[in-house]
C-alpha cells in the first residue's frame, strides 16, 4: 500500500509500560507487512524521535503505552515536525492519561464515575475508607495497565497501597469499588464497538490477568441485554468525545449490582496484543486484526 509511504511503528519507549508496548507494536508491523505497507519498527526508547524526519517517514502508527507516547508528549513533537499520526491529539492524549482530570471532566458533563478522593502524604487514611467504603481502589493517576494499583480491604494497609502507587506517579487516588461486572467498549472512528465482558481469576484484572494469564474469560457478545449494551456504547463514545479523542480507543466500564455504568478510564492507545481487547471486539464486528491495523493508519493526521 503505497498510499502511506514510509511508516514507522513507534513503540517500547520509557515507560512502566515498554514490554507491552513492544508486544503491541510488533503485532502492527507484523500486521503491516502481510498488508504490503512500507512498515519500520522504531523503539522510542533508544532513538530519537528527530530520526522520524531524517529517515524520511511519512506516517506514524503509535503503539507506546503509558507516559512518553500515550500522554501527549510523543503527538507534540509529531505535530511540530508535521508527521501525520494514528489516535488522538495532544490535549485529549494528555488528558486521558491523567485520570484525576478525566474524573473532573466527565464529573462536569455528567458522565457517571465512581467516586474517589485525591490521596496526599498528610491524608488522614483512616477517613478515606469511612467515605468511599471498603474495599476501594488505590492507584498513580498517570498509569495504565493497573501498574501500581491495589485493592484495599483493611483500613489498616492504604498507606502502604498509596506508598505503592507513589512509586510510579506523585498524584494517588482512591477510588469507590463498583462491585459489578467489568465491561470495556471499544471505539473505532465514530463506532463502538460490540462491548466485551471480563471475567478475570480472582476477580482481579491486573497486569498478569491483562497481558499473560489464560484463565482470563472474555465473552463477546457480552451477554448483556441489547438495550443495556447500547446505552453503555453511546455512554462511551460520549465520554471520549467529551475528553477530545479521536480516531480510536478503549473506555473501561464497571456495573454496579442493578447493571447501572460508572466510567473508569478512557484509553487512547489501548493495546494490540495476542490479549488485547479492541482487536477481540473488532473481529466480532467482522474487522480481522489485519484489516483493523489498515483503517487505524488510514486515519493518521496532523493536529
Amino acid at each position: 500500500m503505497n498510499k502511506f509511504g514510509k511508516v514507522a511503528v513507534l513503540m517500547g519507549g520509557r515507560s512502566a509500560e515498554r514490554e507491552i508496548s513492544l508486544m503491541s507494536g510488533n503485532a502492527v508491523l507484523a500486521a503491516l507487512k502481510r498488508k504490503g505497507v512500507d512498515a519500520h519498527a522504531f523503539d522510542t526508547g533508544d532513538r530519537d524521535l528527530h530520526e522520524l524526519r531524517i529517515q524520511g517517514f511519512d506516517r506514524v502508527f503509535i503503539a507506546l503505552h503509558g507516559r512518553y507516547g500515550e500522554d501527549g508528549t510523543v503527538q507534540g513533537v509529531l505535530e511540530l515536525m508535521g508527521i501525520p499520526y494514528t489516535g488522538s491529539g495532544v490535549m485529549a492524549s494528555s488528558l486521558a492519561m491523567d485520570k484525576w482530570r478525566t474524573k473532573l471532566v466527565w464529573i462536569a458533563a455528567g458522565i457517571p464515575t465512581p467516586r474517589f478522593v485525591m490521596l496526599e502524604a498528610d491524608t488522614d487514611f483512616k477517613v478515606v475508607p469511612k467515605d468511599l467504603g471498603l474495599p476501594l481502589i488505590v492507584k498513580p493517576s498517570r498509569e495504565g495497565s493497573t501498574i501500581g494499583l491495589t485493592k484495599v480491604s483493611r483500613a489498616q494497609d492504604m498507606e502502604a497501597a498509596y506508598r505503592k502507587a507513589l512509586e510510579y506517579d506523585d498524584m494517588v487516588l482512591a477510588e469507590e469499588f463498583i462491585a459489578g461486572a467489568e465491561v470495556t467498549a471499544s471505539i473505532l472512528g465514530e463506532q463502538a464497538l460490540p462491548l466485551i465482558r471480563i471475567e478475570a481469576p480472582g476477580g482481579s484484572y491486573d497486569y498478569q490477568a491483562k497481558y499473560f494469564s489464560d484463565e482470563t474469560r472474555y465473552y463477546c457478545p457480552s451477554g448483556l441485554p441489547a438495550a443495556q449494551e447500547s446505552r453503555i456504547q453511546a455512554l462511551a463514545l460520549k465520554a471520549s468525545r467529551i475528553l477530545g479523542c479521536r480516531g480510536w480507543g478503549r473506555v473501561d466500564v464497571m456495573l454496579d449490582a442493578k447493571g447501572e455504568p460508572y466510567l473508569l478510564e478512557a484509553n487512547t492507545v489501548p493495546g494490540m496484543t495476542g490479549h488485547s481487547l479492541v482487536p477481540m471486539a473488532a473481529k466480532v464486528a467482522g474487522i480481522q486484526f489485519d484489516d483493523l491495523v489498515v483503517r487505524i493508519l488510514e486515519d493518521a493526521h496532523v493536529g
